[in-house]
């Protein structure tokens, strides 16, 4: 493990991070999801993509990445960006799970990989609905102490700040930097997922016009048993 600070904002991001493969040419981003650290990427991947520089990271807020400012998708781009101007990394593939996956594709790598990626506006059911209609109205009375109770499951014993950026990512729609994506992108999803539905990336690979599509047995963390399956259908077109 080694630790890069990096300065945005006039804000100091100590990211957390680990390379293998350090003498390989081409190098090879791994993206967590919310919630995630760079660890289930590393045993999802870290006996695959052989021939490349394997870089894992910590997003700020996650992992051993502290983080004590409130962030948008955008911030998390622009902080990695840093990151690998200083560590003179040049991205060839970015795989992103989750929100990880809307990081990686504002960073407009050459080759793109998702992994049921967030992005797509779901429908909220009535009871998700109703959370947030009582908490706005506590929120006006100064009832931030009660947000950890009407929180998604994503969000409970975040810091206060880690809240707040959730609240900035969790309902962005994506649809315009899916549609604008021009290089090569490979989708991946997971057939039983309930955190974004099948629906949503075929939504994406529609969006996103050099795309492929490809789908498993599994839920939001299917890539965990088919690390070498992905691969494959990767390394058969670059």
């Amino acid at each position: 493990m080694a630790i890069k600070n990096i300065i945005y904002k006039d804000r100091n991001f100590p990211i957390s991070y680990d390379i293998n493969n350090f003498k390989a040419e081409k190098s090879i981003i791994f993206l967590h999801g919310w919630g995630s650290n760079r660890e289930i990427m590393k045993q999802a991947f870290k006996d695959s993509f052989k021939e490349f520089k394997h870089i894992y990271i910590d997003m700020p807020g996650f992992g051993k990445s502290l983080n004590s400012e409130i962030l948008t998708t955008s911030d998390y781009k622009e902080i990695l960006n840093i990151f690998f101007k200083e560590l003179k990394i040049t991205p060839y593939i970015i795989i992103g799970h989750s929100f990880g996956g809307k990081v990686a594709t504002l960073l407009n790598p050459p080759y793109l990989i998702l992994l049921s990626s967030a992005g797509v506006i779901e429908k909220k059911s009535f009871w998700v609905k109703f959370k947030i209609g009582v908490f706005k109205i506590l929120k006006f009375f100064g009832g931030y102490k009660f947000y950890k109770f009407f929180a998604s499951n994503d969000a409970k014993e975040m810091p206060q700040n880690m809240y707040e950026t959730f609240k900035n990512v969790v309902d962005e729609d994506f649809t315009p930097f899916f549609k604008n994506f021009k290089n090569r992108a490979f989708i991946f999803w997971g057939e039983e997922d309930k955190a974004t539905s099948l629906e949503s990336g075929k939504k994406i690979h529609n969006l996103i016009d050099n795309s492929l599509f490809f789908s498993y047995r599994g839920d939001h963390y299917f890539f965990l048993k088919f690390g070498k399956e992905i691969e494959r259908e990767i390394l058969k077109l670059i």
